[in-house]
């Protein structure tokens, strides 16, 4: 078993990854990854600050992980220099950075990033049920940010109500179809007709009518609209998700165990085997998660949103950065418990690591600690910010000639009376999203030529 293990650990080693990545903090008072103060701007009316949030790249060599570093990097010299403020521009740009939260998920596509930070106020009552079509609430609110994925520009910022349920355990996009996907954490929603409308549902006279839980969904960011695939079904907790090249979409739990790690680090049960963070797999086209024989990855992480992304060749290696541990480990006395909050910059309960998982078996490998505690909220290997997708989809193009108009729908018609196939394009055709031609994409193109929407 020995001479197993470290074959697997040397395979690990003998590879090398870059990884790029949204920073999210861990903690916010953390001496080693600090906001710097450069001063006040009149000319921007706002004082200036360099964070950390921004995009990173970190790098495994196949021997050591080397710190993560901001790329783009931010310098204070090139927008202030001796006490004076040389380019405003430059000086926004770096400050907009403070911005750049993801508690609540992050993904990237067709070049813009993503970031949805959830905040509570507090006020006591951050479940308050918040009224369809409301902008605003008390509570909670989600705060979604977009960004030029490559120069860390920001495009838009807005507010959305706790209604809309954009808090997650990650989102991606399906090589597959070009969708984003997610796995969303469901609350105060009302549940569907057919559930509603099902006697047995209410045998139980203290059953909710609300959806709760965990749900496979997608996601419009245009309108930032999440459409379930399923009620809130999930109930564990979960703190990533990603899709592999192959359209598979993977979470992370937590796990639960208060066991002490073994030797080789990792956490076994009381039959020897792996515990604690869990793979689970979910059929994205039935929202419903697969069972699974699947062993822990043998470490333990903490409840709190993580990141990861799968190898560019092997879509059965994810990269996983999460906490090193789940809040415990051993006090000055060498008793295994939990470890004090006020602690955590000398007991590591909030360290963190590089994991590599198998999908096949769900055992995970330590590939390191990750200095300084950083933590991102999004991560991808470098060069595969997004995976490739099928070709760009014009919806209503059904001639493919790059315009939308009348010639389309007439193209449309000829192929359903003569199912003439070279002469349409079939995808740009499905105008109403059904994955079937029929009369009422027609209908759905022609209303788009008469009101522009669709």
């Amino acid at each position: 078993m020995i001479a197993a293990m470290m074959a697997s650990c040397l395979s690990i080693m003998a590879q090398g990854v870059t990884l790029r990545g949204v920073y999210q903090t861990s903690r916010d008072d953390d001496n080693s990854v600090t906001s710097e103060y450069v001063g006040w701007n009149y000319q921007l009316m706002k004082p200036i600050f360099i964070v950390p949030q921004g995009l990173y790249k970190m790098e495994w060599d196949g021997t050591t992980l080397h710190m993560p570093e901001k790329d783009p990097a931010v310098n204070k010299a090139d927008f202030y220099s001796n006490g004076q403020f040389t380019d405003n521009g430059k000086a926004q740009w770096a400050n907009n950075f403070n911005m750049m939260f993801a508690n609540s998920g992050a993904v990237i596509k067709d070049g813009i990033l993503t970031t949805i930070m959830s905040r509570t106020d507090m006020d006591g009552n951050s479940g308050a049920y918040v009224e369809p079509g409301s902008q605003t609430n008390d509570t909670t609110r989600f705060f979604v940010r977009k960004w030029n994925a490559q120069t860390g520009d920001l495009i838009s910022s807005e507010i959305r109500p706790a209604w809309d349920c954009l808090e997650s355990a990650g989102m991606a996009v399906n090589p597959k179809d070009g969708k984003v996907y997610g796995l969303f954490h469901i609350t105060h929603k009302y549940l569907p007709d057919s559930i509603l409308n099902d006697p047995d549902f209410f045998a139980d006279e203290n059953t909710d009518s609300t959806d709760s839980g965990y749900a496979i969904c997608t996601i419009d960011l245009d309108k930032m609209e999440i459409t379930q695939i399923t009620p809130g079904l999930y109930y564990e907790n979960y703190v990533t998700f990603a899709i592999n090249s192959e359209g598979r979409a993977f979470a992370l739990t937590s796990g639960a165990s208060a066991a002490m790690p073994a030797d080789d680090g990792r956490v076994y049960d009381i039959d020897n085997q792996l515990t604690g963070a869990h793979v689970c797999e979910f059929d994205l086209t039935t929202g419903l998660r697969l069972s699974d024989n699947r062993t822990g990855t043998g470490y333990m992480t903490q409840v709190k949103r993580q990141a990861a992304c799968f190898s560019k060749d092997d879509p059965n290696k994810m990269y996983w950065m999460g906490y090193y541990n789940s809040g415990m480990g051993f006090d000055n006395y060498g008793n295994w418990t939990p470890l004090p909050d006020q602690d955590w910059k000398t007991n590591g309960k909030f360290d963190t690591s590089l994991y590599e998982v198998d999908i096949t078996t769900g055992e995970g490998h330590r590939i390191a600690n990750v200095d300084d505690r950083y933590l991102f909220a999004l991560m991808w290997v470098d060069g595969q910010a997004e995976p490739d997708v099928p070709a760009t989809i014009l919806r209503g193009d059904a001639n493919n000639d790059g315009d939308i108009n009348i010639a389309d729908a007439t193209t449309l018609i000829d192929y359903l009376l003569t199912s003439a196939d070279a002469l349409i394009n079939t995808a740009n055709a499905d105008c109403d999203l059904d994955d079937d031609l029929t009369i009422n994409d027609v209908t759905r193109l022609i209303d788009y030529l008469l009101t522009t929407t669709w």
